[in-house]
């Protein structure tokens, strides 16, 4: 299995910005113009780009469309994420030339609806994000930009979706995402015991390359790399050579 290291981007009001622990007021943002910065993580080496919508993953209305559009014109695959409730939001992403659609809230709350989804689009063009917090010993399953609490818990859904024949999943550890302190191995680990046949894509924690190849020797299918770049903790190039 190939293994991919995929720079993100998160938008909000047409800004790059990381939050801490998806904490929209814990927010750093950043001077870089996402444009230049997906020009930039290209010429580093990059093949994907994760872009998240952050308005939009809490409201449910996309809010950065204009700019993921554009993102989408450019030399990076992309694969993008936040505000997708409907077939009508599925395409016009699709239509925009984004290649892999991000699914989250509607993934937790409607898996019927997502189940037929992929389907009907194909697997391969669809991610599903089970962003986990862990609750009690739980692992719960967010929505709406993590802002609202769901029933479902990932021991249930994780099993449906290998079974309905999803091939991508995102999973964030909601507690290390932005923090710097480490991925969280233990749950990845869980993750592929729960639904061996998944090609699971790490987010959150990640410092450095040794947390790179501690992921990638899980197994996994890919990392997803926001802060660590954007602080200039981890260089891409060298993160790509590894």
């Amino acid at each position: 299995m190939s293994f991919d290291i995929i720079p993100a981007i998160d938008l909000r009001d047409g800004h790059v910005v990381r939050l801490r622990q998806g904490d929209y007021a814990q927010q750093t943002s950043y001077r870089a113009d996402p444009l230049r910065l997906a020009r930039d993580y290209a010429a580093a080496g990059a093949a994907w780009l994760h872009v998240v919508d952050l308005d939009g993953a809490r409201s449910g209305t996309a809010a950065n469309f204009r700019l993921i559009d554009a993102l989408a014109g450019g030399a990076l695959q992309i694969q993008a994420g936040g505000g997708v409730r409907s077939e009508d939001d599925l395409r016009r992403l699709f239509d925009a030339g984004v290649s892999r659609v991000v699914l989250g809230s509607v993934a937790v709350r409607e898996p019927e609806l997502v189940e037929r989804w992929l389907a009907d689009y194909g697997a391969a063009r669809l991610c599903i994000a089970l962003d986990t917090r862990a609750e009690n010993g739980v692992w719960r399953l967010p929505s709406d930009g993590w802002t609202r609490s769901e029933a479902p818990i990932l021991e249930d859904l994780a099993p449906r979706y290998a079974a309905a024949g999803a091939v991508h999943v995102l999973c964030t550890d909601i507690h290390r995402d932005g923090m710097l302190a480490g991925p969280n191995l233990a749950l990845y680990a869980h993750l592929r015991g729960l639904a061996p046949g998944l090609a699971i894509q790490a987010s959150g924690g990640v410092r450095d390359v040794a947390d790179i190849r501690a992921v990638r020797e899980l197994g996994l299918a890919g990392v997803v790399l926001g802060r660590s770049l954007l602080d200039g903790h981890l260089d891409l190039a060298a993160a790509l050579a590894c």
